[in-house]
């Protein structure tokens, strides 16, 4: 028996070494190599990917396209609808996105304007509650960032940026390490130096706004949200047109009601 503790660094939990199944997590690993950059992968590609030999990763496909989670033309293996499963399950049970449904849908009433829950995962930041105004539903609108599930690069988001200048400096000097900033857009900051100073200010203030970091023409302001603990678990968002709504704006009209979001949901975390 071995007793020692092995550390996942990406979110500091431990675990025993005996209780530790190395070929799921070498299988889920896998898994997680597809993206919206690389949707399809051969055994070569994966095999770089997830630091397995070739062989292994022909033995973890071919099991997992058996099991119904992937798919192949021979060459190419790509992601079924059956790893959906995993993330409906989350969204039905889950007790955040639950709660706060109803309070973004009640905001995109008052305002006409789009509301998203987020929470941070390593590198990225991801809906997991939104609402959007009923007439953007009407004519098929869904702006960008808010579809759940979503993927979007913390660094250059308005809940990204607020939910990582909730870490310790040595903390958000170790992602930076991990996470390079890559531009995006004319305004995405990608100076290390620079990004710890705006999060020190975005937590001095205690909320972010961005604007065209990530895509351009798009506006966005975040405020964290807290459980009674005082633990930041996620941030909430409001997201438009640059083209249509101005930061006075925002902060004027928008960030009261954010910051009220935010304690109303505090008393039931």
């Amino acid at each position: 028996m071995r007793n020692e503790l092995i550390l996942n660094k990406n979110n500091n939990e431990t675990i025993q070494y005996d209780d530790y199944i190395a070929g799921l997590a070498k299988g889920l690993n896998l898994l997680e190599c597809f993206n919206t950059e690389r949707q399809k992968l051969n055994i070569t590609q994966i095999s770089e990917r997830t630091g397995l030999s070739r062989t292994a990763a022909r033995r973890y496909v071919r099991t997992l396209k058996y099991l119904g989670y992937l798919d192949t033309d021979e060459h190419f293996y790509w992601l079924t609808h059956k790893v959906l499963r995993f993330s409906s399950a989350y969204l039905s049970s889950a007790y955040l996105p639950k709660v706060a449904q109803p309070l973004l849908n009640l905001l995109s009433i008052k305002t006409a304007l789009s509301f998203s829950v987020v929470v941070l995962d390593e590198h990225e930041v991801v809906p997991v509650a939104r609402s959007i105004p009923q007439q953007a539903e009407s004519n098929k609108i869904n702006p960008l960032g808010i579809h759940l599930g979503n993927r979007l690069p913390a660094y250059a988001t308005s809940t990204g940026k607020i939910l990582l200048s909730r870490l310790c400096l040595e903390a958000q000097k170790q992602w930076l390490e991990k996470y390079p900033l890559k531009r995006l857009t004319p305004y995405t900051i990608t100076e290390a130096n620079v990004f710890l100073e705006t999060l020190e200010k975005i937590n001095h203030f205690d909320y972010c706004i961005s604007i065209e970091e990530h895509e351009l023409g798009v506006i966005a302001i975040a405020v964290p949200i807290l459980n009674m603990q005082g633990d930041t678990v996620a941030a909430l968002n409001c997201i438009g047109s640059s083209a249509r709504i101005q930061e006075n704006y925002l902060i004027q009209n928008i960030l009261p009601l954010l910051k009220q979001t935010a304690h109303d949901l505090r008393t039931i975390l």
